[in-house]
């Protein structure tokens, strides 16, 4: 089996990630469902080793070899871009695939809130977008960096790991580089970031406290910084970026915070009802005066109710995002209702929109 062939056939079929598993066909997921690719057979241990051989040179194999987890980039020969990690199970190499498209998406096409494109006008401070694995942050956090790629006359440094989206220069100028080729770590690409006269900042991920005392300094000084982190809304964003520190210095990262983040996008992905793709919901919190004193006085707890009730300035929970993407039609109301935090809360909100309005007199 050819890994090229299966690529080019799950890309063929709309797939959003491929899995090469030991003793299965191999498998694509289409709209969060997985399938086995028709034609294929069951992959053996050497076929999968070869596969991995056909996409990576010698000595990034041995690199995986010795740490049995490895990240990086494939293309094929049609130009379809792969974010890949290899790693092993029960002692046979296992590969996933995440199909990254060829141009970035228009913010516009995103179903984002539009307050999420005025963040790219922001001249400094730090934007985070968060959510699962899955949830659609580097389309976003691409969309937004293309945004201002083509509308400002700025240099753009983004560190990657690995590098996902392939920028080309607009009005600005983009450096991409990637961790574990053209920089050791995040942290090391940040302690560096500063002298290369950067406007705006991409960090694929605050993993570590080094890399995140870093890319909060690198907003704190003057820079537009955007970067990710694995967590479901702004209030737990928030506190897992504080809990990173040891205890003497949380009161001091608390300040920081106050003073740089501008804003969270939580979003996570629903399947259509139309059957055209995935569409994202998002919580979004602005930092007002009020969120910078609750973060600053370690009043985090607070912020959920805020941004539930500053609609008006464009927050919105994320209940209120599915609610409101329901209702609209766009996803289903079960689903809708499963996957929200407070279930009955939506499932109110959801009935009262289909309720018929009473007769008039």
């Amino acid at each position: 089996m050819d890994i090229k062939s299966i690529l080019a056939k799950a890309v063929e079929m709309g797939a959003s990630d491929i899995h090469i598993v030991v003793g299965m066909p191999p498998l694509i997921r289409v709209s969060t469902d997985l399938f086995q690719i028709p034609d294929f057979p069951q992959v053996d241990r050497q076929a999968a080793k070869k596969m991995l051989a056909d996409i990576l040179d010698e000595s990034k194999v041995r690199v995986f070899e010795e740490k049995l987890d490895f990240d990086f980039s494939t293309t094929i020969p049609d130009g379809t871009r792969f974010r890949v990690n290899a790693h092993y199970e029960r002692g046979s190499v296992c590969l996933a695939f995440r199909v990254i498209a060829s141009d970035i998406p228009h913010i516009d096409t995103l179903g984002l809130p539009e307050k999420v494109k005025e963040l790219t006008d922001l001249p400094r401070g730090l934007v985070l977008v968060t959510g699962p694995t899955g949830s659609g942050k580097s389309t976003t956090l691409a969309a937004m960096i293309d945004h201002v790629n083509r509308k400002y006359h700025k240099r753009i440094i983004t560190l990657e790991d690995p590098i996902e989206y392939s920028m080309t220069n607009k009005s600005s100028v983009i450096t991409q580089r990637e961790i574990g080729m053209d920089c050791t770590s995040f942290a090391s690409g940040l302690r560096h970031v500063l002298r290369q006269d950067p406007d705006v900042i991409l960090v694929g991920e605050m993993r570590d406290l080094e890399t995140a005392a870093a890319t909060v300094t690198a907003a704190e000084t003057g820079h537009l910084v955007f970067s990710t982190l694995h967590t479901m809304n702004a209030p737990q964003t928030i506190d897992r970026i504080i809990d990173i520190y040891p205890a003497s210095q949380q009161n001091q990262i608390r300040s920081m915070l106050s003073n740089t983040l501008q804003a969270v996008i939580s979003q996570t992905l629903f399947k259509r009802m139309d059957g055209q793709g995935m569409i994202p919901c998002v919580e979004l919190l602005l930092c007002t005066s009020a969120v910078r004193n609750c973060i600053r006085e370690n009043r985090v707890f607070e912020i959920a109710n805020t941004i539930e009730t500053s609609s008006k300035l464009g927050m919105q929970t994320l209940d209120q995002s599915i609610a409101q993407t329901c209702i609209a039609g766009y996803i289903d109301p079960e689903e809708a209702i499963a996957r929200a935090k407070d279930p009955r809360r939506v499932q109110k909100a959801i009935g009262s929109s289909l309720e018929p309005e009473p007769a008039s007199a």
